[in-house]
Order: structure tokens, then C-alpha cells, then sequence
């Protein structure tokens, strides 16, 4: 879709899906892209791997952090008292 004027989307009731068969793609050329919710939930990110990990089984692991590749794949890392966020990393290497 596109419009001289901008383009809304919006639902007074009920759900909003929008879905596509590949890739969706929101881009904003002179803005931001703001996701305003009480809860969002991204499903389905992979997880990546910590080079540093500690001697818990990976079923122990109970919080995560979400982490930004430089291409902008989101992927999850076991949290720990620092990031372990790794641009060199399984995910974000083979993106």
C-alpha cells in the first residue's frame, strides 16, 4: 500500500492479523515505527549461543535477552549479570 498522505491501519474492535506468505516488512524512511501495547510478543525467535555459557543445562536457563544482529535478525541469548549479545555468533553469521 502506498499513499500520498500516509496509510492507517486499525481495527475499533477486535484483532488486527496482518500476514503474508514471506517476508513483512515495515520501513519507515523519515520516522520511527512505534509498537505501542500493553504486551508484544515476537514468537519463534531462534536461540543463540553464549561462547562464555556456564554449567546449567540450557532447560535450566529461565531468562533471556533479545538481541540485535547487524543486519537486524532479533534472536534470544541466555541473560546473565552482563549482555551476552554476540555479533559473531550462530545466528547472526549465517543470516
Amino acid at each position: 500500500m502506498e499513499a500520498p498522505r500516509g496509510v492507517e491501519l486499525s481495527a475499533a474492535q477486535g484483532l488486527l492479523q496482518i500476514s503474508g506468505r514471506k517476508d513483512l516488512k515495515l520501513e519507515s524512511t523519515e520516522g520511527e515505527i512505534l509498537l505501542d501495547a500493553s504486551t508484544i510478543q515476537l514468537g519463534n525467535l531462534p536461540l543463540g549461543t553464549f561462547s562464555k555459557s556456564s554449567s546449567r543445562a540450557s532447560h535450566e536457563q529461565s531468562v533471556y535477552e533479545v538481541c540485535v544482529c547487524p543486519s537486524g535478525k532479533v534472536y534470544l541469548s541466555p541473560a546473565h549479570s552482563s549482555s551476552t549479545c554476540q555479533a559473531m555468533n550462530n545466528i547472526c553469521l549465517w543470516s
